[in-house]
């Protein structure tokens, strides 16, 4: 038997959410604090937790609060916000496709972003235009693909489909452009699309908060909407849902959420997949919720670029610990899924 928490704002407007999907958030969220404390504490220089907190609260030697609020606090806030960002793309993704596998990079999304910004850097030479060009490139693809799989309405099935086609389409030609591309073009190109934290500073940070921020505005007010869309088009339809404005609103919304992160840090893999998927099976709720997907996505990327930076000899790339984690993941999967079906 489920338990409801019912929220209501000015005695009019409320809202409920399950009792455990709140109690399971609000843990993710003080571990995503406790861990972000903990990455602002780790590196060449090694600072306690206390001296990070009185840091954050402006009572801390100057060389402390340069170290923890000029140089690692952006890097940290970006690792929130942007796993949040990752998750709602993916809990947006696959309530759509009410389908587990469907995330923006392994529908394309996050390689059309790619492509954006390879022939932004092979044609301009720098990567002055890197960020349009990877928001167009994210959204273009997203558009083709919702397109090419509209037959009298979009499917799930069909959306990853053509997306997983695309991908491939789209990973050939980045692979043609970087073996055309000069030696450091590639390897500018290489650098980026390794998926990284590394060089952002507060005017990133500031400008990735605001776009996301302001995301979320429609995103709430579509929530309600993606919630029927669940229970199929016809019963959507009859509840007074436009359903093909309404879904293509949200392809752009969540293609926008990921594009931002692609945009700015590069394509960071599977952290759209996975926190929805992690988020639903640790709340036991019957679809994938915006909320919880958020906050297991900013906890996994923040803990994901701590691992990246502090574990291995040399620092690596977020991206290729979230591909770790993915591979971990999806084995899982299929070894859980195999057992079902031997049952």
């Amino acid at each position: 038997m489920r338990r409801y928490l019912v929220l209501r704002v000015g005695g009019r407007a409320s809202t409920r959410t399950l009792l455990r999907a709140f109690a399971v958030s609000a843990a993710l969220a003080a571990l995503t604090v406790l861990a972000a404390v903990i990455a602002l504490g780790l590196g060449e220089m090694r600072i306690s937790a206390v001296d990070v907190t009185r840091a954050l609260l402006s009572d801390a030697g100057t060389a402390i609060e340069t170290v923890v609020v000029q140089w690692r606090l952006p890097r940290v806030l970006l690792g929130v916000v942007f796993g949040a960002a990752l998750g709602l793309s993916g809990a947006v993704f696959q309530s759509l496709t009410r389908n587990p596998l469907g995330s923006p990079d392994v529908i394309g999304f996050d390689s059309g972003a790619y492509t954006g910004a390879v022939m932004s850097i092979i044609a301009i030479g720098s990567t002055a235009l890197v960020i349009p060009s990877a928001l167009a490139g994210g959204i273009a693809t997203a558009l083709a693909v919702y397109l090419l799989a509209y037959r009298r309405g979009v499917h799930g099935f069909r959306l990853i489909v053509v997306g997983i086609a695309v991908t491939a389409l789209l990973g050939s030609l980045n692979t043609y452009l970087l073996l055309k591309a000069s030696l450091w073009q590639a390897q500018m190109a290489a650098v980026w699309g390794a998926g990284s934290l590394n060089g952002l500073d507060w005017s990133d940070a500031r400008a990735g908060t605001l776009v996301v921020l302001a995301l979320l505005v429609p995103l709430l007010w579509l929530g309600r909407r993606l919630r029927m869309l669940e229970l199929g088009d016809d019963a959507a339809a009859a509840a007074g849902v436009a359903v093909e404005p309404v879904r293509l609103a949200l392809v752009v919304v969540g293609v926008s959420l990921s594009a931002v992160v692609t945009a700015l840090a590069g394509p960071i893999p599977f952290v759209a997949l996975v926190a929805p998927q992690l988020a639903r099976r640790i709340t036991r709720a019957p679809g994938v919720q915006l909320v919880p997907a958020a906050v297991m996505g900013a906890f996994l990327l923040v803990t994901c670029d701590m691992v990246a930076l502090n574990v291995p000899p040399q620092a690596l790339p977020v991206g290729l610990m979230t591909i770790i984690l993915g591979g971990a993941y999806l084995v899982w999967l299929l070894v859980a899924q195999s057992r079902k079906e031997l049952r």
